[in-house]
């Protein structure tokens, strides 16, 4: 079952195969926060900020999850390629 990023209803992203795959995503949008400690938890862990959560769902017709996730890393690895003022200049097009 292929998940996606969720905010209350409304499907935010396109949909992965993993979960592990929607938190890589929401890790790089700067949507993932470190959660206070607490009695139960010896160490701060990564939540989702505000009202975002990960869920299962069905894929969009024609959407393939697999083709998404492969599309998204070629995206970060060609954001790591490109210095600030190259990627600048690519977002203005």
């Amino acid at each position: 079952m292929p998940y996606a990023l969720f905010c209350n209803e409304a499907k935010l992203s396109r949909a992965y195969p993993t979960e592990a795959d929607v938190w890589k995503l929401a890790r790089m949008s700067g949507l993932v926060i470190d959660a206070e400690t607490d009695a139960d938890k010896p160490a701060p862990h990564p939540v989702l900020d505000n009202d975002y959560e990960i869920r299962p769902c069905a894929p969009e017709p024609q959407e393939d999850p697999v083709r998404n996730r492969a599309d998204a890393e070629r995206e970060s690895d060609l954001d790591l390629q490109l210095s600030p003022s190259e990627l600048a200049r690519s977002q203005e097009g």
